[in-house]
């Protein structure tokens, strides 16, 4: 049950935060560790998650216009070094190849760290006239950035990502494509991952490397810390102008494109975990889970359950739904304890009591509520339950956002917050760099967002006292 601990090899989340998360991932058999350091190996009930989620989302792209291409690993470091700020931000991240089999190569290659670069050297070989314009691409791959510290999910050397890159004759259709996406990812995260999203823009300090500006969405934790879960960035025309793309607008004129460019990867997958789990282990969100229902047979020995569990397996399996039936001999408290701590957003427990009265029993994995359930509408009762699943699981992940959300208006109040109880402080900001820094080292939170909704507390910043032109969000993040 969703509120007594059946796990045991699993740390309480109230013991040791850290330590639950890797407990989870490890038992319930996401990750599993390599034997190269930083680099993780994501096991198929793990990669089964991503998949979904790859196809929520690569459905919305190709509904809003975007083609998926395939774009080189490797990148020479004479192109890399084309756009400053960009190779500035990733250098310390990057890994290089050297050496082609036993021959040392004329000039390193980058493991892509990101694909601007390689966007932008296409489009300057393919993009003439303003017929060739918008280029809306989005690209499938994984991306390796050295990292000084790693844990699964959150922050890897290689992860899976999507990397959508657009191009654009004006400025305010780059924007508006920004925007777009970003509305994309809260849509994601919102209807089919259950977590309520803060939107905004990112401080100049804190924006994509050669952006001009970067969109985010942040989302609070089950520990009430922050992480950044996707961004959308506007980069104008400056990759443009670096990589000599041109294109001869409507009266024959050259003109530079505006660029864009997002990003959404298995960093969510542990946001879901810290998001949604408990001490039993994970809690799926329905529309995500590779199982989303797991028939358990009670007294399978006996005559008729085995069947009848299977045919109402095949039933739900032909309403669309995802389903599992656990044949095992194990005993049912164990297979209870085990699909809980897989996150199985629903149990439907069949047995020769239920078979006679024409019934079965649905558990929610979100609560523990046990509901029966006519075996000859099992289908649709299902469906509406794991969608009820859903929007509980929302209703409390918001419910933690905003009670956990606060404003301040003195450094004093600040610290206070960061210390007895966490989470989310909004405030007003003077906009000033050397603030944004100062708050980090005295109070010990970054900037989240610039959010696009909200009332400034005061029209004075906490740092310096100055007049204060902006509202911010701050916290500790992952």
């Amino acid at each position: 049950m969703a509120n007594t601990k059946n796990v045991e090899q699993i740390t309480s989340m109230d013991v040791d935060f850290a330590q639950w998360y890797t407990d989870v991932v490890t038992r319930a058999e996401l990750i599993d560790y390599s034997g190269v350091k930083g680099f993780f190996v994501l096991r198929p009930y793990g990669y089964a998650i991503w998949e979904n989620i790859q196809a929520e989302l690569d459905r919305r792209f190709k509904d809003t216009g975007h083609e998926n291409v395939s774009m080189p690993l490797l990148i020479s470091e004479s192109l890399l070094q084309k756009e400053k700020d960009h190779v500035e931000g990733f250098a310390p991240e990057c890994a290089w190849v050297t050496f082609g089999g036993e021959e040392e190569l004329e000039e390193r290659m980058c493991i892509r760290p990101t694909s601007e670069t390689l966007f932008c050297d296409h489009w300057a070989r393919t993009v003439r006239s303003w017929r060739d314009l918008p280029k809306l691409y989005n690209q499938w791959c994984s991306v390796l950035r050295w990292e000084k510290s790693t844990r699964p999910f959150l922050r890897h050397r290689e992860f899976l990502w999507q990397e959508g890159h657009t191009l654009h004759a004006t400025a305010q259709e780059a924007i508006e494509e920004t925007e777009r996406m970003l509305d994309v990812y809260a849509d994601v995260y919102e209807n089919i991952l259950a977590m309520p999203v803060l939107k905004g823009l990112k401080t100049d300090k804190e924006k994509f490397a050669g952006a001009e500006r970067t969109y985010t969405i942040e989302c609070m934790m089950h520990d009430k810390k922050a992480l950044q879960s996707c961004t959308s960035h506007y980069f104008g025309d400056g990759f443009a102008r670096a990589f000599d793309i041109t294109f001869a607008d409507k009266e024959n004129s050259l003109q530079y494109p505006f660029e864009t460019s997002w990003g959404f990867s298995t960093r969510s997958i542990g946001g879901v975990i810290m998001t949604h789990g408990d001490d039993n282990g994970l809690v799926m969100p329905p529309r995500i889970a590779p199982v989303q229902i797991v028939v358990i047979p009670v007294a399978s020995h006996k005559p008729g359950v085995l069947e009848s569990a299977r045919e109402l397996r095949d039933e739900l399996k032909r309403a669309g739904l995802r389903v599992n039936i656990d044949e095992s001999d194990n005993s049912p408290g164990w297979k209870f304890a085990e699909h809980e701590m897989r996150g199985v957003p629903l149990r439907i427990e069949i047995g020769p009591r239920d078979i006679e009265a024409g019934k079965c029993v649905a558990v929610s994995r979100v609560d523990g509520t046990k509901t029966e359930i006519p075996i000859d509408t099992a289908p649709e009762r299902a469906k509406q339950l794991l969608d009820a699943a859903h929007e509980l699981m929302y209703t409390r992940a918001k419910a933690r956002l905003d009670e956990n959300t606060r404003t301040a208006t003195t450094m004093d109040e600040i610290k206070t917050i960061v210390t007895e109880k966490g989470g989310f402080i909004t405030t007003a900001w003077c906009g000033d760099e050397a603030c944004e820094v100062k708050m980090k080292e005295d109070a010990g939170v970054t900037s989240r967002c610039i959010p696009f909704e909200g009332e400034k507390p005061s029209e004075i910043c906490p740092v310096c006292g100055k007049k204060a032109e902006k509202t911010i969000v701050w916290g500790v993040a992952y």
